[in-house]
């Protein structure tokens, strides 16, 4: 009970969004795919002056690689414009619940005026989600729904 009361008050800012990969809307998409190959990274925040434009996301170049692109456009025009975001200010709870309903596994975060902060991933919050529940988490059978054939013991 009490944890819910941490999703409803505590921010995105608590869990520590991760630094995110920023590139420029006139960079290259061979470019941008490079650096996130380099950098290990599933998704680039596409931003001009720090303000969020769009997202690149690896989907997105699976989606490109299906119909052979173009390898040397501006990643502005094959970005997600206007992407889904959550505030620095939000709880963790709206954060969940948007990730959640759209199916997303990275949200840009932004703050008021829409500079890119960081990115919030699905294994940032499961890290959240652990550091409030230690013993339940690290306690769970390797298999919870399994049942014994026999009993244990002497």
């Amino acid at each position: 009970m009490a944890f819910e009361l941490h999703l409803d008050t505590e921010t995105v800012e608590h869990v520590r969004p991760a630094p995110a990969l920023i590139v420029s809307p006139d960079a290259e998409l061979l470019e941008v795919m490079s650096l996130m190959r380099r950098d290990r990274m599933g998704c680039v925040l596409v931003c001009r002056d720090g303000v969020l434009e769009g997202l690149f996301t690896e989907r997105d170049a699976l989606g490109l690689m299906a119909v052979t692109a173009d390898w040397e456009v501006s990643i502005s025009r094959v970005m997600t414009r206007n992407p889904v975001t959550v505030l620095v200010s939000d709880t963790v709870g709206a954060a969940i619940q948007k990730m959640s309903q759209g199916g997303y596994r990275r949200l840009p975060v932004v703050d008021n005026h829409r500079r890119a902060v960081g990115l919030l991933k699905v294994s940032t919050i499961l890290d959240y989600l652990v550091q409030h529940f230690p013993a339940f988490v690290y306690n769970l059978p390797p298999n919870p729904h399994h049942a014994m054939q026999s009993r244990e013991g002497a």
